[in-house]
Formats: structure tokens, C-alpha cells, sequence
């Protein structure tokens, strides 16, 4: 256990009333980052998932204990450590930014964090850059890693942006969120008939709902990229 995590909770997070017997619940603490800090540091000792999560959430329980392992590693990598629900919020976001944005929002709202529309500025939410971008960019995609297949021929390429980016979070149609959501249920029921048709919806409208690197679903912004003043001229057996 990092020592981070250890002195904030032992320091900084303790409960206004006698803990609770663990995963059945939600205990009464001060605030969202003390049961948040609470919740990791016994994770990380029980391997353990609070039992009231599922009721925000659309994931299992296998895939909420990867958030909480994900969330332990990046807590002790924190230098500082979050002290305050805002940077708390952030470190979820940027955390589980590859997760299904309904998860993560169900995660902060568990904890009663800010969601990413509450925080005050979207390049808090983004790594740091060293350097300015080139005279005429306005703004940057965070991409989620793009498939070669994507690359045509000519001069687009297709990528796709997690709607958990608050850029995307900002503008997400209502409706589309929840046909995320509901397809997420579906599958999880079998109902593929209803899946496939909330999916169609949910591509129709620009966006795609993809499978992460733990098989977690991403619903992520379609972007077609034409590239400019680029030379895309090749001959037949050649590149």
C-alpha cells in the first residue's frame, strides 16, 4: 500500500461514524474523497468492490474491481496525492477516461463528486502539454488508439473520440447517452434484438460504441479526418 494513500487515509479521511461492516452500503464520512480513499485503500486489502456501486453503474464486478486496481496504482503515482473532491474527480476522469462514460459518471455521482460538465475547465482535465500547438489549431482530439484499417487509401482517416473527454461530454445528445446505457443493460440480459437496434440509433447519429482494452464498452465521437494540401497519389503495388 503506498504510503500516499496511507497517510491520506489515516489522516485525512476518517468517517463521522463507527465504519461499517465493509461492502454493504454507504458509510457516512465527511465527504466523496475520504469513502473514495476508504473504498480504495480496502480494495487493495480485500479485493473488494463497494456492494451499492452496481446501483449507479452499468458494469459488472469484475470490471468495477479493474477501476478500483486502476485506481489505486494512480492514486500512489499522484504527486501530490488528491486532497480535495475536485482533484479527486479529475483523477477518476482521467483514470478511467477509456471507460463506458455512463460508469464513470455513476462512479463520481456514488461518491458525490463532480461530474466532468462541473468542473470548472476542460484543459484542467487534459495532460499538461510542453508545447503550443501550431498558429490555427484551435483545438486538439484526444483519440482513442487509431485502427490501421481506419487509414484509407486517399487523403481521411477515421478516429474516434471517448465522450468521456469533456469536450465531447459537453456536447453528448441526451438521447444518445441513454441508448448507451440502455444497450448496456440489454446485453447484459441477452436481449441482442434490442441492442442492435439502440446501436443503429447510437450510430446514426455520429457516434459508436467500442470495445476496450479490458472488453469494456467505450462510447466514443466518429470524426472523418480529410487531410489537407497531403499528396495521396500512389500506383498500384506501391506506398
Amino acid at each position: 500500500m503506498g504510503n500516499a494513500l496511507r497517510f491520506l487515509y489515516g489522516n485525512c479521511c476518517k468517517p463521522t461514524t463507527q465504519e461499517y461492516g465493509y461492502g454493504y452500503g454507504v458509510p457516512t464520512y465527511t465527504d466523496g474523497l475520504s469513502a473514495l480513499v476508504h473504498d480504495i485503500y480496502h480494495f487493495e486489502t480485500t479485493s473488494q468492490v463497494p456492494e451499492g456501486l452496481g446501483r449507479h453503474v452499468v458494469s459488472s464486478k469484475k470490471a468495477q474491481a479493474n477501476w478500483y486496481k486502476k485506481l489505486a496504482e494512480a492514486w500512489k503515482a499522484a504527486k501530490p496525492p488528491p486532497r480535495t473532491p475536485d482533484e479527486a474527480a479529475r483523477l477518476v476522469i482521467l483514470t478511467l477516461k477509456n471507460h463506458l462514460k455512463a460508469d464513470v459518471e455513476g462512479l463520481l455521482a456514488y461518491y458525490g463528486l463532480p461530474s466532468p460538465q462541473a468542473l470548472v475547465q476542460t484543459s484542467e482535465l487534459l495532460p499538461p502539454s510542453n508545447s503550443h500547438p501550431p498558429q490555427g489549431v484551435k483545438f486538439e482530439l484526444q483519440t482513442l488508439p487509431v485502427d490501421a484499417k481506419a487509414v484509407a487509401d486517399g487523403d481521411t482517416v477515421t478516429v474516434y473520440v471517448n465522450t468521456v473527454d469533456p469536450r465531447e461530454a459537453a456536447n453528448l445528445p441526451r438521447d444518445v447517452k441513454l441508448a448507451a446505457t440502455q444497450r448496456a443493460k440489454a446485453r447484459a440480459v441477452r436481449d441482442y434484438v434490442k441492442a442492435d437496434a439502440l446501436q443503429k440509433k447510437i450510430v446514426d447519429a455520429g457516434y459508436r460504441v467500442l470495445t476496450g482494452p479490458n472488453n469494456e464498452d467505450i462510447l466514443a465521437r466518429k470524426y472523418r479526418i480529410r487531410l489537407r494540401e497531403f499528396n495521396a497519389f500512389w500506383k498500384r503495388g506501391e506506398r
